[in-house]
């Protein structure tokens, strides 16, 4: 995997994390973990009357029952009451076939306080048991230590820097002429790269790092633009990327927030790899040359 992939892959995966909820978020776990651990790790589905014994996943080497927590709006008592139900059910269903417990949530900053005090309450109350939660740092862990087919089978292919290189005319005219029909007041977003522009505006090392390898194909989309027929076409799509970025803005979206719309509003992170390397090009070249983030006033440091 090169770099250019890895920080497709990254942001494909916390954006997964971050927005799929409740049964899409225990898929989401569940195909991570099966490629992950093929052959160990064993799915569990609810089945009638007998639901899932309390187990989401169990991981047969080590005798680890899994139960995901995924909710769309979570609160504190609901989470302890499912913590609570989940580890007394599991001790009951699965007896000596369990050695270690852990909770899957999708919270990336942590577990509150309560929550991780009744996780020790357990490991006091049943010292051979193993308790402990799997994360946002945790499974982030095992699904980039994943190979880049099993990451195409979870998120799709992303372009890799030699598809960014072999960029010709041809992959960036649909991305480039279907810009020109986007209405800047309709949907999501993106973000991009100098040194004091991206460090101005807070991206995260994926958005800056797609940005930074995108610029290498920025003198295509300049040539391409430069021999286009109409002289005032590169304006146009600047100034929807202007509005685009206006309307975000103003939302009062987050820079990441920002960059993966406006990934959207110049053709969206999806298709086939030439594709996405063509959206990348034309957001990077667009990044520096109009007004969408902000940039260091002249006179400060990175400036």
């Amino acid at each position: 995997m090169d770099d250019l992939q890895r920080h497709f892959y990254r942001l494909h995966f916390r954006t997964a994390f971050l927005e799929r909820k409740g049964a899409a978020f225990e898929d989401l776990f569940s195909r991570i973990m099966g490629h992950a651990y093929p052959g160990d790790f064993e799915p569990v589905r609810p089945y009638g009357k007998l639901g899932d014994l309390k187990c989401d996943g169990y991981r047969a080497s080590d005798k680890t029952v899994f139960q995901c927590y995924g909710p769309s709006t979570p609160t504190l008592d609901k989470l302890l009451a499912k913590i609570r139900r989940d580890f007394k059910g599991a001790v009951a269903h699965w007896a000596d076939r369990m050695m270690r417990w852990s909770l899957v949530h999708n919270s990336d900053s942590g577990l509150p306080a309560p929550a991780t005090q009744l996780l020790a309450d357990f490991r006091q109350s049943h010292p051979d048991l193993y308790v402990g939660e799997t994360g946002y740092a945790e499974l982030f862990d095992t699904a980039m230590g994943l190979a880049v087919p099993k990451l195409e089978d979870l998120f799709g292919p992303v372009p890799s820097q030699r598809t960014l290189a072999s960029l010709d005319f041809e992959a960036l005219r649909p991305v480039v002429t279907s810009i020109q029909r986007m209405d800047p007041g309709g949907a999501p977003p993106l973000l991009a790269p100098s040194p004091s522009k991206l460090a101005a505006n807070d991206l995260s090392d994926d958005a800056a790092g797609m940005l930074r390898l995108g610029r290498r194909r920025e003198p295509l989309v300049e040539a391409f633009l430069d021999r286009y027929p109409d002289p005032s076409f590169g304006e146009e799509i600047a100034q929807g990327f202007r509005e685009r970025y206006r309307v975000l803005k103003n939302e009062g979206r987050s820079s990441e927030a920002i960059f993966v719309a406006l990934q959207d509003f110049a053709g969206g992170m999806f298709g086939t790899a030439a594709r996405q390397a063509a959206v990348l090009a034309v957001l990077s070249y667009f990044f520096e040359r109009c007004d969408i983030f902000e940039d260091h006033p002249k006179g400060t440091k990175g400036a």
